[in-house]
């Protein structure tokens, strides 16, 4: 894993959403991969208005509190403009000008490396002089050339 520091403008996604938690995840009543498989029903990366459909974002947002709290995540696309909100019948993610973290995964299967990487960030985050924010953090895949055998993505996460 390594790890770089940029600058990102607002971002404004589309997409469809659940609202849960670290823990529920880590049990029987996850809901992340029943929302990945109603993202890919959608269809969403073709509707109008979406900003470089081959960008898939999953999005991280409304932290209840820290890592530890609730969270919503957004799994789908950016949006070309602010004119293109009314265009969707999904939810709608803003998410402020910020400096991020970007940690990215060594190659191997997709949720192997996402889970992975996710502890490590945690973990990072413990020991670090870093502060998150808890504003927007985000995966990003590139559906360009996407094998979920072999995934490399990087997890962006907002920091002061």
């Amino acid at each position: 894993m390594s790890t770089i520091t940029i600058h990102k403008p607002k971002l404004i996604l589309t997409g469809v959403a659940v609202r849960t938690t670290n823990e529920a995840e880590a049990g029987p009543d996850g809901q992340l991969a029943k929302l990945w498989e109603t993202y890919f029903q959608s269809n969403l990366g073709s509707a109008a208005g979406i900003k470089n459909p081959h960008y898939i974002y999953a999005l991280y947002t409304d932290y209840e509190s820290d890592a530890n709290g609730a969270y919503t995540v957004v799994i789908g696309h950016e949006l070309s403009s602010d004119t293109a909100l009314g265009n969707t019948n999904h939810v709608v993610a803003v998410v402020p000008e910020s400096k991020y973290m970007v940690f990215t995964t060594r190659k191997g299967p997709v949720y192997e490396v996402v889970a992975e990487t996710w502890h490590e960030i945690w973990a990072y985050f413990k020991e670090s002089k870093e502060v998150r924010t808890y504003t927007g953090d985000f995966e990003l895949y590139d559906a360009r050339d996407f094998d979920p055998a072999n995934t490399e993505l990087q997890i962006y996460i907002a920091i002061q």
